[in-house]
């Protein structure tokens, strides 16, 4: 893995294009004297961002807003509208939006101390309870209230919307020969795959080629709910320390990650009590290491709408395995021996005493053997780190990674298919591959998100006929 590779044509002709760019880049209301509007969101959501509310609207403080772009109905945790643009009093901002149907329950939600919603940029709301109540973020920044009339009820209004709004470009894409549009993509897909592989390479020339490789497995073992944590897990256990360390790699991971409490003896049945209380007999001569007075921040694992079968102890009993089986999977990414049904199947053949037969530490045991690494999760890899690592190395391998399936829905992905192409089934026949999911994210993110007016002086649709 060598860190002076240079750029493909591939690439560079995309870095070209956006270049060419032309645009600037960035990386007061009263109860109501009849009723409460109704308690679900759900509903006011949809009808903001079906625009039912308009574009114009004037904040609890007396100035003027317009917003530019609506961004994307985020159904996760977070703000309810992501990459939006607003512009206040003729100053555009991009951040989020979010819609509370009380003013206060800003503060009844947390949302005020979370760090989520730092980059809120406007705050919605339909009553407010009397009082003077000011939106604050964590850092302590005031955030721009509105309130939205629940008495205007536009026609036509029906059921939920899609999650984001086609841009301007959806025309110029639809309209351009296949070949052309091909060849956009190709371009992006290429460029960012070798800024994956440029970025593992940078990590390599500082902690070595080992650990960048762990590292990147233990981040596509996250996606994407716990990719953060599974990040710094790696970070604080790093891959020569485990690996001087066999015997106590596995109790460390788990010790480190937060899921040793010492009331093993609680947890689920015989075999699970029997298991945990192995690893507390390693665990305990590294507590005080890792658990120092003033310990820093924990890691904090995002457990609600996880499947069991993706539990991140089920993801740090599959590093452990990766670790333990370390040597055989370094001589396989060598560029040279490097094939992907073998690599494939040598992550899918991984098992573990406990997991292979757990869902969770409290579920009865499995009665079919349940794999460590999905045939997802092994593509996530192969895509985010093996690829990009290798093809600048192996061209042929391209070919390769342009077979490789697309990934499940995501709903960034589905806002980038909106956005360029009008629909998810617009988009189907463009989106079907890895490498074309890759491509719409790409333009989506130099593009959608460096435009500072919300699609309006966006060049891509001039650029893309050029």
């Amino acid at each position: 893995m060598r860190p002076d590779i240079s750029w493909s044509d591939a690439a560079r002709r995309y870095a070209a294009f956006v270049e060419a760019s032309s645009s600037p880049r960035l990386r007061e209301g009263e109860l109501f004297p009849d009723e409460r509007p109704p308690a679900d969101e759900l509903e006011w959501q949809s009808r903001w961002f079906s625009g039912d509310f308009g574009r114009e609207m004037t904040s609890v403080d007396g100035r003027s807003l317009q917003v530019l772009d609506f961004g994307w109905w985020n159904h996760g945790a977070g703000p309810d509208f992501r990459d939006c643009v607003v512009e206040i009093d003729g100053t555009a901002q991009r951040g989020s939006i979010e819609l509370d149907t009380c003013l206060q329950d800003w503060d009844v939600h947390g949302h005020g101390l979370n760090p989520a919603f730092e980059d809120t940029v406007l705050h919605l709301f339909l009553y407010r309870r009397s009082g003077e109540f000011f939106t604050r973020t964590s850092t302590n920044r005031c955030v721009p209230q509105v309130m939205l009339d629940a008495k205007c009820r536009s026609a036509g209004t029906t059921g939920l919307v899609v999650p984001a709004h086609p841009g301007r470009c959806v025309r110029t894409l639809t309209e351009l020969p296949p070949e052309r549009l091909r060849a956009l993509m190709q371009d992006a897909a290429r460029y960012r795959l070798e800024r994956k592989g440029q970025r593992w390479r940078r990590v390599a020339g500082i902690h070595g080629t080992d650990q960048a490789i762990y590292l990147g497995i233990a981040e596509a073992l996250g996606y994407s709910r716990n990719k953060l944590p599974m990040s710094v897990l790696a970070q604080r256990l790093p891959h020569k320390y485990l690996r001087t360390r066999p015997k106590d790699a596995e109790a460390l991971l788990f010790g480190v990650a937060g899921f040793l409490d010492g009331r093993e003896a609680d947890h689920g049945d015989e075999a699970t009590r029997t298991w945990l209380r192995g690893l507390w007999k390693s665990w305990w001569k590294y507590r005080t290491e890792f658990s120092p007075a003033e310990p820093s921040r924990p890691i904090v694992w995002t457990l609600s709408g996880t499947r069991p079968v993706n539990h991140p102890q089920r993801r740090i009993a599959a590093m452990w395995q990766i670790v333990q089986h370390w040597k055989e999977l370094r001589r396989q990414l060598e560029p040279a021996v490097f094939d992907a049904r073998t690599l494939t199947a040598m992550l899918g053949e991984l098992g573990h005493p406990y997991w292979s037969r757990h869902y969770t530490l409290r579920a009865k045991p499995s009665a079919a053997p349940l794999a460590l690494l999905g045939a997802q999760r092994i593509r996530d890899i192969m895509a985010n780190l093996v690829y990009p690592l290798l093809i600048p190395e192996r061209e042929d391998l391209w070919n390769g990674y342009t077979r490789l399936a697309a990934t499940g829905e995501s709903t960034r992905g589905n806002v980038a298919a909106i956005r360029l192409l009008g629909s998810t089934a617009a988009a189907a026949p463009h989106s079907g591959k890895l490498w074309q999911q890759q491509a719409l994210l790409q333009i989506y993110e130099d593009f959608c998100l460096a435009d500072v007016k919300g699609c309006k002086s966006c060049p891509f649709p001039e650029q893309a006929l050029t």
